[in-house]
């Protein structure tokens, strides 16, 4: 378990973005959702909700899958290279990494869809706890934690911290790449966390 200030996230969202694409929740025009992060980017990490689905990021709405070039009276078909440069999609909840997962069983089934798959290898997600879920979250009737949430990464703000989890060999291999700006951390103030967040759910309408 890691640690790294609130402060410090521009210089870790710096750091990401030397190596890989970075997409985390950015406000624009008084709405937030997932974009590629700049120096000038304002990153909103408290929105619990983005406008639009992170899952974009992996299947996004539209994309280019071949391209025709017609010369005379032949035609020539070029299909779209696969995505091959790693990134980041930082920020995402427990319930959109729920949606990613609907979308494996889809289209990492046979036929694979190797657009899809490419994405799927080449993405990192770093999830976030939601320190305070809404009235009309429902996350408890899919079974979804989300004080816990499994992803590459798991992380949880807590009284200004950003506390950082490793789960899986990719984000230890993310958090090998940052480790020079984050500190350890004892977890007792995660389990607090993840009790209290979970206290919330309970109570809200649509838990059961």
């Amino acid at each position: 378990m890691y640690k790294i200030a609130k402060e410090n996230l521009s210089a870790l969202f710096r750091l990401i973005a030397e190596s890989q694409e970075l997409y985390l929740p950015v406000k624009t025009a008084e709405q937030v959702n997932f974009g590629v992060w700049s120096e000038d980017a304002q990153v909103d990490l408290d929105t619990l909700k983005s406008v639009k689905s992170p899952k974009n990021a992996f299947f996004p709405q539209s994309e280019t899958l071949y391209t025709c070039v017609k010369e005379g009276k032949k035609i020539q078909i070029e299909p779209e290279a696969l995505k091959e440069q790693k990134f980041v999609v930082f920020g995402m909840k427990a319930c959109d990494i729920q949606g990613v997962k609907v979308l494996d069983n889809v289209f990492l089934s046979d036929p694979v869809d190797s657009f899809y798959a490419a994405r799927r290898e080449h993405g990192t997600i770093v999830a976030m706890a939601c320190h305070e879920p809404e009235e009309s979250c429902f996350c408890k009737v899919f079974g979804i934690d989300c004080a816990d949430p499994v992803a590459d990464v798991a992380t949880w703000m807590i009284e200004g911290e950003l506390y950082w989890k490793p789960l899986t060999e990719k984000g230890e291999a993310l958090t090998k790449a940052v480790a020079e700006l984050l500190n350890d951390a004892d977890e007792a103030k995660v389990e607090e966390e993840k009790t209290a967040i979970r206290a919330i759910v309970e109570k809200l309408p649509y838990s059961n």
